[in-house]
């Protein structure tokens, strides 16, 4: 256990507080929510701190007793004092331990989801239909808000691309193993010869964040409107009612056209944003702090082939686990607790490792 670590944290306790109690007049309300907040995550840091502090100065101050005293008795029952108070500091050091390391908070979050139409043409788009019809049913058992932010169909009923939100209670935690490249194994209906055809589709699992957490400089946004269109691209508004959002600084691109309101897709193009963003640089952090554990665990990321669906067999397969199911029907229905708990059971022990 580092000290000095502590001892950093506990000047920026002090220093919070000063601003908070004494210089509050002076702050924005950003910078109190903010402040607010990180003083709220040391708190108990700094209280663990001062108790190991204070039973290690007592562990001292009962040493240099015994070391001048002559009394055997009083020695005696000294040294069980010293093996209680070692006990309890082993125990301090344990929870500072557990209370600094970092905790993935963004479990926590909300999420949105966006599902693209990969290899395989048609029916790579009407897959991704059954992905999101799949996560629908899922939303309703588990009474989840499911709102669609942004949406490309194509004629036949399948979608090149959705995205849409989930709200509910900690569903990035429960979700974020969803992303990755889902494979289809089936016949498909535009298939005249019977012949079984491969297709993909990709899902991408995102936290959602308010504005302030990232704190986005608007000088930083390039905002595009233009006509919404349709099947093959022609227009299907007289208005310039679609919006394009560019983050200048990182080049990351948001759009949104479902709705006939500019504002309203102003702001769910923001909302998408904001979820990459925010999804950068979670994945920027675990780049600089976890790429060791990373490389012999697994990345988990979205560009790796980890499920397949096929129908022949009524199978689904997870390959990053080795599960296989026989009840495709009831999956794409909606029961993916079966697939989800083991996936999270085991990225959870991986990650503790």
């Amino acid at each position: 256990m580092t000290i000095s670590k502590f001892e950093v944290l506990k000047d920026e306790y002090s220093d919070i507080s000063d601003k908070l109690y004494n210089q509050i007049s002076k702050l924005s309300p950003l910078e109190i929510k903010n402040f607010s907040k990180r003083l709220n995550e040391i708190k108990p840091i700094i209280d663990e701190y001062t108790r190991y502090l204070e039973l290690s100065k007592e562990l001292a101050e009962l040493t240099e007793l015994v070391a001048v005293e002559n009394d055997a008795d009083f020695i005696k029952e000294a040294e069980k004092e010293q093996e209680l108070i070692s006990k309890k500091i082993k125990l301090s050091k344990k929870r500072l331990q557990e209370l600094s390391t970092p905790r993935d908070t963004a479990g926590d979050n909300n999420a949105i989801m966006e599902l693209r139409a990969g290899t395989g043409g048609d029916e790579a788009a009407l897959f991704t239909a059954d992905l999101f019809k799949m996560y629908s049913y899922y939303a309703e058992k588990k009474n989840w808000k499911l709102e669609v932010l942004s949406s490309n169909a194509t004629a036949i009923g399948g979608f090149k691309e959705i995205i849409f939100s989930l709200k509910g209670e900690k569903i990035y935690g429960r979700m974020r193993y969803e992303s990755g490249v889902h494979r289809v194994q089936r016949i498909p209906v535009t298939e005249t010869g019977g012949r079984l055809h491969t297709s993909a589709a990709s899902v991408a699992v995102l936290p959602e964040v308010e504005d302030v957490e990232l704190n986005i400089s608007p000088d930083d946004l390039r905002i595009d409107v233009y006509h919404s269109s349709g099947h093959g691209g022609q227009s299907v508004n007289t208005t310039d009612s679609a919006v394009r959002i560019t983050h200048i600084p990182s080049g990351i691109v948001a759009s949104c056209q479902d709705e006939r309101s500019q504002l309203k897709n102003k702001i769910k193009a923001m909302r998408i944003l904001n979820a990459r963003l925010y999804d950068k640089k979670l994945r920027e952090q675990q780049s600089q702090i976890d790429s060791e554990r990373k490389e012999q665990i697994g990345s988990g990321d979205r560009s790796e082939k980890i499920r397949t669906y096929n129908f022949p067999q009524n199978r689904v397969t997870d390959h990053r686990i080795g599960l296989s199911l026989y009840k495709l029907d009831s999956v794409l229905n909606g029961d993916l607790d079966d697939i989800i708990n083991p996936l999270i059971a085991h990225f959870t022990k991986q990650e503790e490792y």
